[in-house]
Order: C-alpha cells, then structure tokens, then sequence
C-alpha cells in the first residue's frame, strides 16, 4: 500500500497547526499573553482547547492498544482520565483561577508563602513536563515508523520541531487556538473510519475463526498477579493525578473567572467521555482482526493498522491518512501545553526576567527551545516504554506531589510550607524512582518490583499523610496571611474583599 496520502496527511496537519497558530502572534503583546493568554478565553473554547491538549498519545494510540493486549482491566484508563476532571471541577478549578498565579510554583508561593517550596514545585513541573513528553515524541516516531519505515527519530524530531515554531511565536494565545483545533480533528479523525470499520468487521464476525476476542484472561478483569493492587494504583493515578499535570492546570490559569473555570470543567467532562469510547472499540476491533500485534510486540500502531487489515486500496489509504492525520494532531497538541508549562517555569526560576515585558517574553522563548531540545534527547535514550503505561506513571507522580499540594493547600488553612514540601519530597521521590527505573529499562523484582510498576497507591497515601502530619508537627510555621489567601482562593471575584496584591509578574518585589 502507498503511504503518499498518509505523508500528506502529516505534513498538511503541521502546515495547518503552524497557520492557525500564527494567529495567536498577531495577539500576543505582553506576559500575559504567554503564559495564560490574558485570562480572555471562554468557556468553550477553552474545553475544546483543554480536550485537545489532554488527548495524548497515550489517548489516541496507547488506550486501542492497551486494550487490545490486555483486556478489560485497561477500561480504567479513559474511565479515570475523565473522571479527573470531575475531581478537579469540585475541588480546584475556580480556586486555582481566583489564585491569579501563572504557574503551580506561583500557587504555591501565594499559599505557603515560601521561596523553598516554590523551587521543589519548579523542579516538579519540570520534571512531569519532560516525563510526560516523552511518550508523545516515542508515539509521534511510532506513527511514522508505522507508516513509512521510516527510523523513530525522524517523527520524534518533526513534532519536536513543530511544537517548538508553535509556542515561539505567542505562548498560549498560539497554543490555545490549535489545540482547540486538534481536539476536533483528532474526534473525526477516529469517528470516520470506526465508522466504516463497525460495518466491514461486524460482518466478519461470523467467521468462526475471528474467535480471538473471547479469551477468558481478556474479559475477565483482575486475572493477572497482583491485579487487584495494580487496579487499585492505577485508579488512584489517574483519578488524583489530572489535577496534579502542569499542562492541565495552566489552562484553568486562562479562563476569564472562577465561575468560567467550572463551566470550561464541565464541557471538558462531556469532551472527553465521547472521545474516549472510540480507542476503546479500536481495541476491540484488533481483538478480532490484529490479535497478532501483540505477540509481535506492536499493540500501540493497532490503530493505524486497522484500516489495510480490513480494505484495500485506496479506502484503505484514506482512512489511514485520517488516522495518520489524528495521531499527529494528538502528539502536537500535548507537546505544546507540556512545552508551554516548562517552558513558563523555566523562564520564571531558571532565566531572569530582566526589566521588562520584552526581557519575560525573550526568556519564555529561549526557555521554549531548552525544553524542547531536553525532551528530544531524553526520548532518544529511553527505554520502549508502551505509550500509555508511560503516560500512567507520570499520572502517578503528579498524584503524589502537587494533588495533595492543591487539595490541603486550597481547603485546609493548616498546611505549612515545610509539610508541602516533606509530602513533595516523599511522594515524588518514591514516584520519580518508579518512573525512572520503568523508563530506562531498570528490572526490578518482587513486591518492590510491583510497587514501581503502579507506585501510586503507596505514594499518594504516604504523601498526604507526611503533609498533614508535617503541618501539625510546624503548626508555629502556618504562613501569616494565610486568612487572606483563603479568602482570595474562595471568594467570588465580584465580591469586595481585601484579597492581597499578590501578582507573578511582580513576585520578586
């Protein structure tokens, strides 16, 4: 089969991402404009822009294949990544846009009034940032690989290189205009072709050899060793964990007031649950018609295999280049709001602003082509981590540091600088630790081995627990105007209240 229609579709996606946001540079004039696009966008486009950033590799690619290898047990992935919002639509989102910061170091610098416990949170963010990048640019070489043979670091450095003219030229006004774009496309990119595939395979189905969908370790869930505590971490993960990504957070910094942040909250929660039925049939479908993905080690491509697995010529080559086309929106789109994160923190912490708008934006831009270029090197030298299980332990280290970070931070006035960063430290660590010896291939073994493969149902408990205990233990330490910080975190905006003049452009005076 040509893959010609498949190339275009890649480079027409790339010419479309970097036109759309060109838009974004005609807007963009100050910080705000950079970091949190001045607080103007709406409600809807705001969901569509979050959605889309969401909607990852691990979304698009890893989810079908996950189920494709392993089952049923896999069902808690799309059900857990939406069910974060939901947490994060009660707990987080009109507090963290009442907070006015930029970044989750300046959440934490407003609540707990400590420059230590803004430096454990910039590291923080990077690190997720990188981590989380990662999958996108091993799934961006998948993709092309798949469709090309093409060697893996040819796809990882075009998404790295259209990420980077992406975010250079407007920060998140950019950002937020081809995000919302990429959720969209990546909905008809998958809706199409399942369409036809439903017919073509519900056809098939009455072939008696088309059987391998019924395999009792597949539909039955928690077969496997230690399933019922891997299940158990993986729900903690990613029920906790979407609340505690950087990228996901900066976006709720963009939205006009609290009472917007809980509307844009509430559509993202109808977004994502019609988007994630889709990989799941993907799934489904490789089950009875590229169950041999699995043994040759190639679950996450099943995706994008589908379509030459049930038509030929050039019905196959189309729906193909859709998904093509999906894929590489998917991988684009998270790689912007991961890169925007770092890249804001960067610029903040580890490059001086200097004496002006002009100095922030030129820091935030140099930052920009750091953290793309870290990413890129760190995805060369890692380990063939599937897309979606290294997604799931970045959830888990987000769930472990800035989860209990927000949640104690925005409804507990007792928390303490050096209790946020004890449980930082504990719950990071022991995640950092699974993460790393998962991404570069450390073996592990026994209950140990099992704990790094799904840490969160240990690090997210001991993480709140250091926290309070730490808190009650340094109760003389309870920041001095934590009354007024809670007031300006709770308060609705039109109500006239002293909130503090606590502003991140102006942190340092």
């Amino acid at each position: 089969m040509s893959n010609s229609a498949s190339v275009a579709a890649l480079v027409l996606v790339s010419i479309t991402s970097l036109v759309v946001g060109a838009f974004g540079l005609r807007l963009s004039r100050t910080m705000s404009d950079f970091y949190v696009a001045s607080r103007g966008v709406g409600p809807v486009l705001n969901a569509s822009a979050i959605s889309g950033e969401y909607l990852s590799a691990a979304s698009f690619l890893g989810v079908a294949g996950l189920v494709l290898a392993r089952g049923v047990d896999m069902l808690w992935l799309p059900v857990g990544w939406t069910a974060g919002y939901l947490l994060l639509l009660v707990f987080v989102a009109a507090p963290l846009r009442r907070s006015g910061a930029y970044t989750l170091p300046d959440f934490a610098q407003l609540r707990l009034e400590s420059v230590v416990a803004r430096r454990i949170s910039s590291l923080l963010v990077v690190a997720i940032g990188l981590l989380y990048l990662i999958p996108q640019f091993q799934g961006a070489g998948l993709t092309l690989h798949t469709l090309t043979g093409a060697p893996s670091w040819v796809g990882q450095l075009a998404v790295a290189v259209v990420v980077g003219l992406n975010v250079l030229p407007g920060g998140m006004r950019s950002v937020t205009l081809v995000q919302a774009f990429h959720y969209w496309l990546k909905l008809v990119a998958l809706l199409t072709p399942l369409f036809f595939l439903l017919g073509t395979v519900g056809v098939r189905a009455a072939n008696p050899e088309v059987g391998a969908v019924f395999v009792s370790d597949w539909v039955e869930p928690l077969r496997g060793d230690n399933a019922l505590y891997l299940t158990y971490s993986l729900v903690l993960a990613t029920f906790f964990g979407t609340m505690g990504l950087p990228h996901v957070v900066v976006r709720f910094y963009t939205n006009r007031d609290g009472r917007a942040a809980r509307r844009a909250t509430l559509v993202v929660l109808v977004l994502l649950s019609g988007f994630y039925l889709l990989p799941v049939a993907y799934g489904v479908l490789g089950r009875y018609v590229a169950s041999d993905l699995v043994a040759a080690g190639r679950a996450d491509s099943v995706v994008l295999e589908l379509p030459s697995r049930v038509f030929d010529g050039p019905v196959a080559e189309g729906l193909t280049a859709l998904l093509a086309a999906g894929a590489f929106a998917a991988f684009l789109s998270t790689s912007t709001g991961l890169v925007v994160s770092v890249a804001g923190v960067l610029s903040q912490d580890l490059v001086s602003w200097g004496a002006g708008h002009r100095q922030g934006i030129r820091a935030f831009r140099l930052s920009t082509v750091v953290a793309v270029v870290v990413s890129l090197l760190l995805t060369v030298v890692s380990a063939g981590v599937p897309v979606a299980h290294a997604v799931e332990l970045t959830f888990a280290v987000a769930a472990s540091t800035f989860c209990p970070m927000l949640l104690l931070g925005i409804w507990w006035r007792g928390l303490t600088s050096v209790g946020a960063v004890a449980g930082m430290a504990v719950g990071g660590g022991l995640s950092m630790g699974a993460v790393v010896t998962t991404t570069f291939g450390i073996a592990t073994g026994g209950w140990f081995g099992v704990v790094m493969t799904q840490p969160a149902a240990v690090s997210v408990p001991l993480a709140f627990a250091t926290m309070v205990a730490a808190s009650l233990a340094t109760r003389s330490r309870t920041p001095e105007h934590v009354a007024r910080t809670m007031v300006r975190l709770h308060a609705p905006e039109d109500v006239a209240l002293n909130r503090g003049s606590f502003h991140p452009e102006r942190r340092h005076t």
